[in-house]
């Protein structure tokens, strides 16, 4: 699989997941969904990329003292990030940050192995 199929796949596993949250989490919301649904996608997928290695990185004692739960936390906090970054989505708090975290990663986690996209 060349790298701009596998890239569009990721985009759109990014987008399912997303979704997703936005049908289970209440306090997760996208407005005008399917434009918006695809730019959070590719927005969330470059914060991943970029700036969640950084975070984890330098909260990575936290990370081994927390036993890994840390990684809810900052997964959360992109999503937050991705928030403020994308008009036409809205997060109402920390909680509906973290389960919508959760179900991000794991029908991403899903998706991902699914398709056979795992490094």
């Amino acid at each position: 699989m060349n790298g701009f199929t596998r890239l569009i796949l990721l985009l759109a596993a990014n987008v399912v997941a997303l979704w997703v949250a936005d049908r289970l989490v209440s306090g997760f919301t996208i407005h005008h969904i399917w434009p918006t649904l695809i730019i959070a996608g590719l927005v969330l997928g470059i914060l991943d990329w970029v700036v969640k290695p950084i975070i984890t990185l330098l909260a990575l004692p936290f990370v081994i003292l927390t036993l890994g739960l840390l990684l809810i936390v900052i997964n959360a906090a992109i999503l937050g990030l991705m928030t403020l970054l994308v008009s036409g989505v809205s997060l109402s708090g920390f909680w509906p940050a973290v389960w919508a975290a959760v179900i991000i990663s794991i029908v991403n986690w899903v998706l991902i192995t699914a398709l056979g996209l795992k490094d």
